[in-house]
């Protein structure tokens, strides 16, 4: 794009403004583009978002309903479709993981009548992994449709008119239309059909719709897949559970299942959801060995922790990064022991794939018998843990964020001494959305400490839009972002860690122990923590019911009452426009 040309009046049309579509923003606003986001439902919806913003250029990063031709007709609409070109209907992803295909793509589409059937503005190739749909979702497409948008949105401002006609006889066209994925060919024969074949369809379905399927005569959706190595049973029975997970015996082994929604419901850890549903979950809690041998048999871990070479890792594979109080506690239990090792001076918290953190469970918090009780809980919970990380005085601690962090799980990250990130995450340390929750976490003590207090009370004020890894770069909000992969990151960090380790390390303590005691010296830790949940005590208990009012329309999905949400408050649910 010419620098010297202004950049382009973009409108954001979206389902929900999440990780992609908040990625996707920060990339066009890095250009010299301004763009305004819309969170629509309803092509009334749409309308009068175009109406009020009078864009130059419309894109839709992700939205589920179709584009009326009131709008196209008379403004150029860029459509980001989760398929190669040609590639149409609902459930693109679905297919991919469904069929085994090795490589798939992100096309961006000029809106037509025929629902993804326009023309081609850029599109981009991806080889796949053996993973869920959300998690290809947050990583794959993501990156590729970042590069699409930002080539066809160039192209446009550059003063290019015509997109290209996708040509049928082109062989590296290699989509074509396929039908919504529907439950009955999702189905599972857990009596004939493989380990393999059931991680595929509960994968497929991932996110949304999840696989609708029976346990003990209960309907429910399955989300959460993961391979089991060793145990076995009656195919179809449930045979083990272990931290809020089941497993569930297939036809040639078992797979575990960490998360289930009822029809109408949302999404909570299985053994919680069977127990609301009154069904009785009668099977053995099955430990997992937090430092697996390097020869283990694969299984359901959410915490796992390695060491190598002076460093130890510590990885937290929380669903959506969300933390229940007892995953809480045992993260904290789990750091303890990491730090009580005296072979390493260095520990890296790795937290998940797709997530580093966002904070405090809301799900569980919201099936709670006492949401406010457990809302207090879950708190203390995360500050005790965030609490341990800052006074550690043993060891250097680096946060690696190879996946997104919001709310609580931005402080988090910042109790650590450097905090490093994969160059495509999305930041939101914003708590106010929450019907306007104000949370703690040290955040008060931790975000000044890195950015200075006017930049954090930027970031923790209205309106708030999510940070890129450049620009948290800039204000200090990270140490450094680097590695286009979720691998390359983590070799980065690896390498980082591994070169501090045992080279200065006693040094770099005593000045770390100085900093803390300074700091407790003007305010102490406890006086923050006290101030903070005295704020959250009253969004909780007393006042207006603004907090659980929120929480109760964000885990419902029923929208929010506010235009932007946070990264955490929308997975892919990928369908026609």
């Amino acid at each position: 794009m010419d620098t010297h040309r202004p950049g382009l009046q973009v409108l954001f049309l979206v389902s929900a403004h999440n990780g992609l579509s908040q990625r996707v923003r920060i990339a066009l606003e890095d250009l010299g583009h301004t763009v305004a986001v819309a969170v629509v439902d309803s092509a009334e919806a749409m309308e009068a978002a175009v109406s009020r913003h009078r864009p130059e250029l419309i894109v839709c990063p992700m939205l589920k309903s179709i584009i009326p031709e009131s709008i196209f007709a008379r403004h150029r609409c860029l459509i980001v479709h989760p398929g190669p070109t040609g590639d149409r209907g609902p459930s693109s992803l679905d297919w991919a993981i469904e069929l085994g295909s090795e490589a798939w793509g992100v096309t961006v589409l000029e809106a037509t009548a025929a629902v993804d059937g326009g023309d081609v503005w850029a599109t981009r190739a991806f080889p796949t992994r053996r993973t869920g749909k959300s998690s290809l979702y947050r990583h794959e497409v993501r990156h590729a449709a970042v590069d699409a948008v930002v080539q066809a949105v160039t192209q446009i401002a550059g003063g290019r008119t015509t997109p290209a006609p996708p040509d049928e006889a082109d062989l590296r066209v290699t989509g074509r239309l396929r039908p919504l994925l529907t439950q009955t060919e999702r189905a599972i024969d857990w009596t004939r059909d493989p380990t393999a074949k059931v991680l595929r369809r509960i994968r497929a379905a991932e996110g949304h719709p999840g696989l609708l399927d029976e346990i003990r005569g209960a309907p429910f959706h399955l989300f959460g897949g993961h391979d089991e190595g060793r145990l076995r049973g009656v195919p179809g029975e449930l045979v083990a559970q272990r931290h809020g997970a089941v497993c569930r015996a297939t036809a040639d082994g078992a797979v575990w299942i960490s998360h289930l929604k009822a029809p109408g419901g949302y999404k909570l850890p299985a053994v919680r959801a069977l127990a609301l549903a009154g069904v009785e979950v009668d099977v053995p809690e099955v430990p997992a060995a937090l430092q697996a041998p390097r020869e283990s048999h694969t299984t359901f871990r959410e915490i796992v922790y390695d060491e190598r070479r002076g460093v130890g890792y510590l990885a937290f594979e929380f669903y959506n990064g969300a933390m229940s109080t007892d995953q809480c506690r045992r993260l904290l239990d789990a750091y303890r022991h990491a730090t009580a090792r005296r072979e390493t001076d260095v520990i890296v918290l790795m937290g998940g794939r797709d997530f580093f953190s966002n904070g405090i469970h809301l799900n569980v918090i919201e099936a709670a018998e006492d949401p406010a009780g457990e809302s207090w809980l879950n708190l203390h919970a995360i500050d005790d843990l965030v609490q341990e990380i800052a006074e550690t005085e043993t060891h250097l601690t680096i946060a690696a964020l190879s996946g997104d962090a919001a709310a609580g799980g931005v402080p988090l990250a910042l109790a650590a001494d450097q905090v490093l990130a994969r160059q495509d995450v999305v930041l939101n340390p914003y708590y106010g959305h929450m019907g306007g929750l104000y949370g703690s976490e040290y955040w008060t003590y931790l975000l000044p400490r890195r950015v200075g207090a006017a930049v954090a009370a930027e970031l923790t004020s209205p309106p708030f839009e999510a940070l890129g890894s450049r620009r948290a770069v800039e204000l200090r909000l990270l140490d450094d972002a680097f590695g286009g992969t979720a691998e390359c990151f983590r070799a980065g960090v690896r390498e980082i860690a591994e070169r501090l380790s045992g080279r200065g390390v006693a040094a770099a303590l005593v000045g770390k122990r100085r900093a803390r005691r300074r700091d407790e010296r003007v305010k102490p830790l406890s006086e923050y923590r006290r101030e903070e949940l005295a704020r959250s005590h009253d969004c909780f208990f007393g006042g207006p019911p603004a907090y659980h009012q929120a929480r109760h329309r964000f885990v419902h999905k029923l929208g929010a009452p506010c235009a932007v949400t946070s990264a955490a408050a929308a997975e892919p649910q990928l369908s026609a426009r």
